[in-house]
């Protein structure tokens, strides 16, 4: 591995199904929320005894868990930020994530012992920041989203060389200043700084002129229209070497509201990537073709590199449509294993005589026909239509416990921008 900083792989989870995924597919560490005080409030989310069983089930794997704490509070929410910072406290997760000062100062005093990172969500665009939240007693800051790795290399040479940067690496970019966004309340009433964001950025809109009103006009870049605020997802499998050149400890993905087929994919993709780069640039030069194949194998929009390389300008949107990209449909996860039965609580409809795919932590997709279906009586189905039902599915391949069952969808396009 020669002098190569040893990044940290941080995986979102929105369930503690999608933890384990998380864990058996690649993580160094996870990041949840819980019930409440966090930005993802339209997320399952974990409720105190998920929290307690996913931090146990990390911990004994040694995978780090990191509880988001980060919205921006008002007076009301003090009080309770408190009371659940005292819960945090026994649960003994491994980091708090923060973006409010007064909440930072609550968990100093309420909960030393864990360490503080400071969110995105405040704003953390240069060094003398890093330095400000370092001498608080911040241990990490994630950096802003509209930082290059450039600016990202010179905050490194002016902080402390203990001080951890993390920034992300994958998933959708917000376009309002590291998130900290005006645009959803006012149009809904519904607050992206404490949770509960309707993405307007993803909307389509049109342009009125003051003195024509009713009169909507679309702002043209091409003959089909376009979608002024509708970010690309950000993708850097293609420049992990740059990204630990600049001096990033940890590599985060976004997707806190994802399902566990995401979640396997980009650990799993990622992992494999940063483990071949340390292990030499020539295997991850090699190994491109699979990075880029896998990648593409859950929804996302088409992909940019970012504010990484300086402004991204036009080439970040998309300027035809705003929809996802669908590669594969997940169907469940594979729970306890018998030979070639497993069961599993199904997402997706399949049905007796399709091929699927199981896909294994460990780089492997193997295709797989589902030679009978069963319900929790014994009973034979033809097809799983019902989300949720729990199912017996006989395969002709076997199966490991936490494995991914999936689909794959004909005909899809792939974009590799």
């Amino acid at each position: 591995m020669g002098n190569k900083r040893r990044p940290e792989l941080l995986i979102p989870a929105s369930s503690l199904e999608v933890l384990k995924t998380a864990v058996i597919f690649g993580a160094d560490a996870v990041y949840i929320g819980g019930g409440a005080f966090g930005l993802r409030a339209k997320a399952k989310n974990f409720s105190m005894e998920d929290m307690r069983v996913g931090i146990a089930f990390a911990h004994e794997r040694g995978v780090k868990v990191h509880v988001t704490v980060n919205i921006l509070a008002h007076n009301a929410d003090l009080p309770g930020v408190e009371e659940y910072l005292k819960e945090l406290k026994e649960l003994k997760p491994d980091a708090l994530i923060i973006a409010d000062p007064a909440v930072f100062m609550l968990a100093k005093e309420i909960c030393p012992e864990i360490d503080r990172h400071v969110s995105t969500q405040a704003n953390n665009t240069n060094y003398g920041t890093y330095r400000f939240w370092w001498e608080q007693g911040a241990k990490r800051v994630v950096s802003a989203r509209e930082l290059s790795l450039k600016e990202i290399r010179e905050i490194r040479e002016y902080i402390p060389e203990e001080m951890e940067i993390e920034s992300f690496i994958h998933g959708a970019m917000c376009i309002s200043y590291s998130g900290r966004c005006l645009l959803s309340n006012f149009f809904t009433g519904r607050d992206a700084n404490h949770g509960a964001c309707t993405h307007p950025c993803r909307w389509k809109y049109s342009v009125v002129e003051e003195t024509r009103p009713g009169e909507y006009m679309p702002v043209y870049e091409n003959e089909r229209g376009t979608f002024i605020f509708n970010s690309k997802d950000l993708c850097m499998i293609g420049h992990i070497p740059e990204m630990i050149g600049a001096g990033i400890d940890s590599f985060k993905i976004e997707g806190r509201m994802k399902t566990a087929l995401y979640v396997a994919t980009v650990a799993r993709t990622y992992r494999k990537a940063i483990d071949d780069y340390l292990e030499s640039s020539e295997k991850y030069k090699a190994n491109m073709p699979w990075y880029m194949d896998q990648i593409v194998n859950c929804t996302y929009r088409q992909f940019t590199t970012g504010f990484y390389f300086g402004k991204p300008g036009g080439e970040s949107q998309i300027y035809d449509n705003n929809t996802y990209v669908k590669e594969y449909t997940y169907l469940g996860i594979a729970g306890e294993v018998n030979g070639n039965v497993c069961r599993i609580e199904q997402r997706n409809k399949f049905s007796v005589g399709e091929t699927i795919e199981i896909m294994k932590p460990d780089g492997r997709n193997i295709r797989t026909t589902v030679k009978g279906i069963t319900d929790e009586e014994g009973a034979p189905q033809e097809s799983a239509p019902h989300p949720k039902q729990v199912l017996y599915a006989e395969l002709s391949h076997e199966a490991d416990v936490y494995d991914i069952l999936r689909r794959e969808e004909p005909g899809q396009p792939r974009y590799l921008s």
